[in-house]
């Protein structure tokens, strides 16, 4: 398991500085592949709600933002990609990524696409969220991607989040306020410093006078949803993957091949296998295979993947929230920052959207991950109709899947607690222990990662008058819970002992090892509401400064990042509507 961020980026040889030089790396593959919606117009003109019937993709012009201003940018992914730093605030360079693509260079393409997919939540098919209940309307309402560019030989599409009305926006405006931005933005790079598969930030633009209302929190509030409205402006961040192949796009080819809804059914659902074999999975996949051979291969590296995913969230804390088909990226990388929360106060049921009961819970993501593979077999299966014994060979994977799962958390467990091999009796008395103390789940294990000789220095993470049934202490007796901590400190450090003993790696060594797969610090909603709020208002310096420490999650930092980052969370920010718990993100 990959547990390291490679924090550093490469630096390339070559710089690109202008938006003529990324037009010369353009390379569309998904429209020039894949099917065009039959009903779509050419020139991009389509943002009304509709039922797309057909075709893999509907071309959409993009809305721009009125009076576009320049937030942020990633400057790690713009080293990685050779851009220059001065693009992001360049005229033509903004305007492209702030949703004004009608004026670019050629051969870049002066239409975007959108696409369609379907729903299951928690391996359940759904068709209610379609706007025309048929599961014809249901896809990137929001979001337009508007460049595929290959890229010191890896393939990136651009995708707009915000950028406007489409077919599927089920009568929404298209739009995302400047709030859910920062978070998007911020988070997708936190992650990758975190090294957990994720998409990435590129570049972040707020307009200066166009605003919508949204439902949100009044200050204070300890309301489950949103109490009041808020007029706030709209942005435009544009993430960047591989590609945007979800679970829930599969299914939806499957589910047409299945009642064979048209003629192209079948050969939609092969078409959008094989793209996303090609944008994903090409190094791993010989080309050359049959298609079934390719399924059950596509079948194994995405299990594997997507098992180490959901063990890569856990190890820092990361709750994605709304974990639906939808939400599940066939790349196996962390798509579509909603309602995510990092772990404070730590409670295996932790969970920051009030939408999402026990299902998408912390502790419940593998079993949430299972049911979107079980997703992912059924669509794909169709294709192995007249192929029974590789059918029989995909429903071993999908059974193996549970398994898998284990082992990953098993040894991602045994990792942050500085070990070799896996201690089920230790780990069941430790999570019993971090719930009924409570601890914070972050400053616990990185200061653990220290290897103290005593208990004294884990206390720093205790949370002492926590109230809430997901925070509750169970009233436990201070005196018992010590000696129960004292006892399994015992036993850890007899453990850490005997392996270093046999392996003649030092405490030092083992101590910094731990470092490496317990982050420092992690992206706090309380902390990342204040960067909004201030944003809101035109200042950005906050926004900044959390993009500079989070994407350092490993390091030490100074003293003053420490003192305001590397803390307990305030007592009377537990239970707040927006800073612990929310029903949506806008």
């Amino acid at each position: 398991m990959n547990m390291k961020a490679n924090i550093q980026s490469e630096q390339v040889s070559t710089t690109i500085a202008k938006l003529e030089d990324i037009a010369k790396l353009a390379d569309y593959s998904l429209m020039d592949t894949l099917n065009c919606d039959p009903d779509a117009t050419a020139n991009g003109d389509d943002h009304e709600p509709r039922q797309v019937f057909s075709g893999h993709y509907v071309p959409v012009t993009p809305t721009p933002i009125a009076n576009p201003e320049y937030v942020t940018h990633s400057k790690d992914f713009f080293r990685e990609l050779g851009f220059n730093d001065a693009m992001a605030e360049s005229t033509d360079f903004m305007a492209m990524f702030s949703g004004d693509i009608s004026h670019l260079p050629q051969p870049m393409r002066k239409v975007g696409w959108a696409t369609g997919y379907a729903l299951s939540i928690y391996g359940t098919e759904y068709i209610q969220q379609c706007l025309f209940r048929t599961g014809n309307g249901y896809g990137d309402g929001r979001a337009v991607s508007v460049l595929e560019a290959v890229i010191n030989n890896q393939r990136w599409e651009m995708q707009l989040k915000g950028g406007g009305r489409t077919p599927y926006c089920r009568g929404g405006d298209g739009r995302a306020v400047l709030r859910s931005s920062i978070r998007e933005f911020l988070a997708q790079e936190h992650m990758h410093a975190l090294g957990v598969p994720t998409s990435r930030s590129l570049s972040l633009y707020v307009s200066k006078t166009e605003k919508v209302r949204r439902p949100w929190y009044s200050q204070g509030s300890h309301a489950q949803d949103p109490d009041t409205s808020l007029v706030e402006p709209v942005a435009i961040s544009t993430r960047v993957a591989p590609s945007f192949i979800r679970v829930g796009q599969l299914e939806l080819f499957g589910r047409r091949a299945r009642s064979n809804q048209h003629p192209n059914a079948m050969q939609e659902l092969e078409k959008i296998v094989q793209h996303g074999i090609d944008r994903e999975y090409s190094k791993v996949i010989d080309n050359s295979l049959s298609m079934p051979e390719k399924i059950v291969l596509l079948a194994q590296e995405f299990r594997n993947r997507l098992t180490s995913l959901v063990a890569n969230w856990v190890r820092v804390g990361f709750c994605q929230g709304n974990f639906n088909s939808d939400n599940c990226a066939l790349g196996g990388y962390t798509l579509d920052y909603g309602p995510f929360g990092f772990v404070d106060a730590f409670h295996p049921f932790f969970q920051s959207w009030t939408g999402g009961g026990q299902h998408f819970a912390f502790l419940n993501q593998g079993e949430a991950a299972q049911r979107n593979f079980d997703m992912f077999c059924t669509a794909v299966r169709p294709l192995l109709a007249q192929h029974q014994d590789f059918a029989q060979q995909l429903t071993e994977i999908q059974i193996s899947f549970s398994k898998a799962m284990q082992t990953k958390m098993e040894t991602m467990w045994a990792a942050k607690l500085g070990l070799n091999t896996y201690d089920p009796m230790l780990f069941s008395e430790l999570e019993s222990l971090m719930v009924q103390t409570p601890v914070d789940y972050t400053i616990f294990f990185r200061e653990l990662s220290s290897l103290p000789h005593d208990i004294g220095s884990l206390e720093k993470s205790f949370y002492k008058g926590v109230n809430g049934s997901a925070q509750s202490n169970h009233s436990a007796n201070p005196e018992a819970l010590k000696k129960a901590w004292s006892a399994w400190f015992v036993k850890w450090n007899s453990l850490i002992e005997l392996e270093s003993v046999a392996s003649g790696h030092s405490r030092e060594q083992v101590s910094k090892q731990m470092k490496l797969v317990n982050p420092k610090y992690s992206l706090r909603e309380w902390f990342v509401a204040p960067a909004y709020q201030q944003a809101s208002e035109g200042n950005y310096t906050l926004v900044k400064e959390l993009q500079d420490v989070m994407t350092q999650p490993y390091a030490e930092q100074t003293q003053v990042q420490q003192d305001k980052y590397y803390k307990l969370k305030p007592l009377a920010f537990f239970d707040v509507g927006g800073l612990s718990h929310y029903s949506c993100s806008s």
